[in-house]
């Protein structure tokens, strides 16, 4: 099972999130991902580094890590702005890049509204979903759909590489991969006390449930610490 990091993005500067993607390259992850929010959820007062934006940083200043999004929606841009946006980092990143897509949800929907962007019924999202990742496997980005809905997981079986579960159960995971899906995981960690062990006993979880990626947000203040703690719990969980 790879194993990645979402980066520090809800501030005004981008240096810090650069640092501690190319510490993680340097320490072995597998891959840095990145969110596509105008601000933290719930938090319109907050800052958020611009996605796209920081995922081309991101892809010139590694080399050998995957950089992808969890989850870049549609909707808040044309579609085939959004199909742009890839494909030019994928002149950057290369094979490196995975397309992390998703519809967004009532808890994105101010975001949207905010600038006055509509936000389309879900049927109409979904088909949007279905073309952009489409367009996007036809000019070779690995794709993941992020989504729980029975709906979102036929779409990425029959359109995507794999789907993405966010906060899912182990079990969750094992009984959608036994029924041949591929499947990665992200959700958020509380690495605050620095301890490996819960850390590692999760990825433990994750990798025999038969995840194939782990991407974890820490909720931390201290990113490089988070960032040794994950390391560390990576190199011990499959013992």
């Amino acid at each position: 099972m790879k194993v990645g990091i979402t980066l520090p993005q809800f501030q005004d500067d981008a240096e810090l999130a650069l640092e501690v993607a190319r510490l993680a390259e340097a320490a072995g992850l597998d891959g840095v991902f990145v969110f596509d929010h105008l601000w933290p959820i719930g938090r319109p007062d907050r800052p958020a580094l611009h996605g796209p934006t920081l995922l081309a940083a991101l892809a010139a200043e590694t080399g050998r890590v995957a950089v992808g999004t969890l989850v870049a929606r549609v909707g808040l841009v044309p579609d085939a702005v959004l199909v742009h946006q890839f494909a030019t980092v994928q002149r950057i990143a290369g094979d490196r890049l995975v397309a992390g897509l998703g519809i967004g949800d009532q808890l994105s929907r101010p975001e949207n509204e905010a600038y006055g962007v509509r936000f389309a019924p879900v049927e109409e999202r979904r088909a949007a979903l279905t073309g952009v990742c489409r367009s996007l496997r036809g000019i070779g980005v690995t794709t993941w759909i992020g989504g729980k809905s029975q709906v979102t997981t036929a779409i990425a079986q029959m359109e995507a590489d794999a789907v993405n579960r966010w906060q899912s159960r182990a079990e969750e995971v094992a009984g959608e991969v036994a029924r041949g899906t591929e499947v990665t995981w992200g959700g958020q960690i509380d690495v605050a006390g620095g301890e490996e062990t819960d850390v590692a006993r999760l990825l433990r979880e994750l990798a025999r449930a038969g995840a194939s990626w782990a991407v974890l947000s820490p909720v931390t203040g201290d990113w490089k610490a988070a960032l040794r703690t994950i390391v560390g719990a990576t190199t011990n969980y499959a013992r």
